[in-house]
């Protein structure tokens, strides 16, 4: 079957997406969930909004939206506390027995929406978007390219190529994300990790519609330490194995000292080649003593304990799940304090 006949299995899917300084994008994207959702069955359905404390006016459009539509809850965060942290606020209070994970910008379109939960409804819980057709500079492209490659060799966890945060995930599957404690968090990582039956639909990657991206090159390159330093302990390993082979390589060239001393008479020339090989590995020490510094770096801000996000505000009344007992005294496991509820 196809179309809505399809989803009529389907009962609450909640919506969650982070914001930050979005208020261009803000009417197109509340349209277009909106009419997503209409085109699956069930609910009440909601949307589910994480203000990560924009300076702009995202805020302020998103409460008027709630005024008008009792589906859409917002959250708004005390500060800018990047986009995994607000990812996390959103799946910290989700109640549908579905969620769809999506950026604001809208290069993950809504109208997949309703193929993502058909196809989850073939027995899986998790369905990611696989990115074809990006929009970006040919730069970024084959950045993003190489990093999901290298990533999937480097990771003791098999991570989907291509696959960002865009899926839909099953309540099973974000009651275990909700579990998992670490502050460097890299979601679509810690998706693959939690494991249960996952797979993954061809989705062409939108342009952007308004606004610039708010991950510079600089955040985008520390997301991905954060995906190769969370599943990956290779980078130590080669350390290692580097080291071995230093050493064995000595080993190689004082043999060859001694052989040229005895059996020639000569000791062996080369001042500019010996410059080269200190310099070298002084870089080689260097660089690894950087990747302990990372390691014990994220080991420093786990043993910290501090919430991954403080909530500023909220708006918009969650509904009441089978599992709730009482909803109005919740508290955040991994999140901060309410401070005020509108």
């Amino acid at each position: 079957m196809t179309g809505r006949e399809s989803l009529t299995e389907t009962s609450r899917v909640s919506v969650a997406i982070p914001l930050f300084n979005e208020e261009r994008t803000v009417p197109e994207l509340l349209e277009r969930v909106c009419a997503a959702l209409e085109n699956i069955p069930g609910g009440p359905h909601e949307m589910f909004f994480v203000d990560d404390g924009s300076s702009d006016h995202t805020f302020a459009l998103l409460a008027a939206a709630a005024d008008r539509d009792p589906r859409i809850r917002i959250i708004s965060l005390s500060r800018n506390f990047g986009h995994q942290a607000a990812l996390s606020a959103a799946l910290d209070h989700v109640s549908g027995d579905l969620v769809v994970i999506m950026d604001g910008d809208l290069q993950d379109s809504p109208e997949v929406i309703p193929d993502l939960i058909r196809k989850q409804k073939q027995g899986f819980d998790v369905v990611y978007a696989e990115r074809i057709g990006r929009k970006e500079g040919w730069f970024l492209r084959s950045c993003y390219f190489l990093y999901y490659r290298l990533l999937g060799l480097l990771s003791n966890v098999k991570l989907p190529l291509d696959a960002g945060d865009f899926a839909v995930l099953s309540r099973r599957v974000i009651d275990e994300l909700q579990r998992l404690p670490e502050h460097h968090r890299y979601l679509r990582g810690l998706r693959s990790w939690v494991g249960f039956r996952q797979t993954g639909i061809h989705v062409e990657r939108a342009e952007r519609v308004a606004g610039k991206s708010k991950y510079s090159f600089m955040k985008l390159l520390a997301l991905a330490f954060d995906g190769i330093f969370a599943f990956s302990v290779v980078p130590l390993r080669v350390a290692t194995m580097l080291g071995l082979l230093t050493i064995g390589l000595s080993f190689v060239f004082i043999g060859y000292a001694v052989y040229v001393k005895i059996f020639l008479g000569q000791s062996p020339q080369g001042f500019t080649a010996l410059l080269i090989v200190m310099s070298f590995f002084s870089g080689v020490q260097l660089l690894f003593l950087g990747l302990l510094g990372e390691y014990l770096g994220r080991i420093y801000e786990e043993t910290k304990g501090r919430p991954h996000y403080i909530i500023g505000r909220m708006v918009g009344r969650p509904w009441m799940r089978t599992t709730d007992v009482n909803i109005e005294s919740f508290t955040m496991g991994t999140g901060g304090g309410v401070h005020e509820r509108v």
